[in-house]
């Protein structure tokens, strides 16, 4: 039992320093690349678990947030991210697997392991691009994990990344484009029974707030 334990804290510690190394490498490439502006990351919590739940509207939204937030981020990434040398090195800054088209167990201990931790997890709940990036077709995930760890929620609106594609590289936005990203306050999501019915009840609640967080960083930031 101690050896597991040992291990398990080893595990922890490694992922948070990756994590944290990750960070300051996104911060330094992000500002070569775009003209980043971050408004309200004081709403983040120092410190104590924090789930951000991010709007998704462009590939680079997930590196944006690792290396602009406040804290160190451990995102859930879809698992089709996680081969060769790209899953090695996701792995090494602290993100998670999860497999979008099952059940993921592991994903699932792995993500309330993180905030147990009182560390930041990070998550797209829309799951895709296809949503939009206005939060519209919210998925339950980002509610069940608010409920099983009482972690609060800050809403994150990125704004601009899906805009300009760039001349040369058309998958990332165009050089020195302005992307703005906005914090929003965080709420909490009152536990309750955890049947299905109740989970979907309080992502339609949990869905409004974050649409309403959109709406008023779109006139925040005039976009």
């Amino acid at each position: 039992m101690s050896t597991s334990g040992t291990s398990r804290k080893g595990q922890n510690n490694a992922s948070e320093r990756g994590a944290a190394f990750g960070r300051g490498l996104g911060i330094g490439l992000i500002n070569t690349l775009w003209n980043a502006r971050v408004l309200g990351s004081w709403r983040v919590p120092a410190q104590g678990p924090v789930i951000l739940a991010v709007n998704h509207s462009h590939n680079v939204d997930g590196p944006l947030l690792m290396g602009l937030a406040p804290r160190p981020v451990h995102f859930l990434i879809k698992k089709e991210a996680f081969a060769g040398p790209l899953g090695t090195f996701l792995r090494s800054i602290g993100q998670l697997s999860v497999d979008r088209e099952a059940v993921d167990r592991s994903a699932v201990t792995d993500a309330l392991g993180v905030l147990a931790d009182g560390k930041v997890l990070g998550i797209f709940p829309e799951g895709t691009r296809a949503g939009g990036g206005d939060f519209g077709a919210l998925r339950a995930g980002l509610t069940y994990f608010a409920v099983r760890s009482g972690a609060p929620v800050v809403p994150v609106a990125v704004l601009g990344s899906a805009e300009r594609p760039g001349r040369l590289i058309r998958e990332l936005p165009a050089l020195r484009s302005r992307v703005d990203i906005v914090f929003g306050d965080p709420f909490e999501v009152p536990s309750g029974r955890r049947t299905r019915a109740a989970l979907d009840d309080a992502t339609v609640r949990v869905q409004e707030r974050l649409t309403s967080h959109l709406k008023t960083a779109r006139q925040l930031t005039g976009r």
